[in-house]
């Protein structure tokens, strides 16, 4: 799988990173080190304890990540879910977070999937 392959598979724009990050190398750098970002974890650990002020700042974290990385997809359902937790707990926060678990998980998959292929 090539980098861009990868994007596909998440539903990102590989095009829009390499023309921010100047270089392929760079943005297999970021992409990889995205696996070891804590914030999805401290997501879900938050809202399964109902600490809503602190799922918005994870979801937060991880809209900012995923623009800067062109993870599209992931952005969005991230951004969506930021915004019902900004002034705490709304009804539609847990089908948004749902959303971003889905959307979380593909980009992981096939970031995953890209680091297999390339032996990293």
């Amino acid at each position: 799988m090539t980098l861009q392959e990868c994007y596909a598979a998440m539903g990102g724009d590989f095009e829009e990173v390499k023309s921010r990050l100047r270089s392929e190398r760079l943005v297999e750098k970021f992409a990889l080190k995205f696996l070891a970002d804590p914030s999805y974890d401290t997501l879900t650990a938050t809202m399964a304890s109902q600490d809503y002020e602190e799922a918005f700042r994870a979801a937060h974290t991880i809209k900012g990540v995923a623009q800067n990385l062109s993870f599209t997809a992931l952005y969005q359902s991230a951004s969506a879910l930021s915004e019902a937790l900004r002034g705490g707990f709304t009804p539609e926060a847990p089908a948004l977070a749902a959303r971003l678990d889905a959307d979380y998980a593909k980009t992981v998959a096939a970031i995953r999937a890209y680091q297999e292929g390339c032996g990293k």
